[in-house]
């Protein structure tokens, strides 16, 4: 579905996002970012526990997910949510930002049922992309097993060298 740049503003402008981080600085550049991208609605939670109520409270359309954090980490919360019957958004398009890029914590989160992940330090193009990703090709959200949350991508296939005759 082809989207034109005004079309894209105006989605971006309808959004309300939730940003969770424990760094007061973290949250404030990334709020900057979602403002000077469009966002209108902008709500944070310095912690896992806050942002459940805020959830509950403000219904976000995105949230926008530490991983390491005290009291509740990232990976505690989106258990949480990802739980249909006992949370009341668990289909909520969440973005993993993270310091800690290893391949097996981004692996963990899809697990977990991230929607997008992102590494700091985040630019405003990489969060921009993750948003309209999200608006423009959701992912339907499955169970499978005790999995719950956006169907998982398929994996890029690899071609494996073939050895040398």
């Amino acid at each position: 579905m082809g989207l034109n740049r005004k079309q894209a503003e105006v989605l971006i402008r309808q959004l309300s996002v939730l940003v969770v981080d424990d760094n007061a600085f973290m949250r404030k550049l990334v709020r900057g970012m979602l403002a000077n991208l469009g966002v209108k609605t902008i709500f944070e939670a310095a912690d896992g526990i806050a942002a459940l109520e805020m959830i509950r409270a403000v219904t976000p359309d995105v949230v926008i997910l530490d991983w390491e954090m005290p009291l509740l980490s990232g990976p505690e919360l989106v258990r949480i949510v990802r739980s249909p019957g006992v949370f009341p958004m668990p289909d909520i398009p969440i973005i993993l930002l993270t310091a800690h890029g290893e391949r097996w914590r981004i692996v963990q989160s899809m697990k977990l049922g991230v929607n997008e992940a992102l590494c700091k330090p985040v630019s405003a193009q990489a969060l921009y992309d993750r948003l309209i990703s999200i608006l423009l090709k959701p992912r339907k959200i499955v169970r499978i097993g005790d999995y719950y949350g956006p169907e998982p991508r398929r994996p890029k296939s690899r071609t494996k060298p073939q050895p040398a005759r």
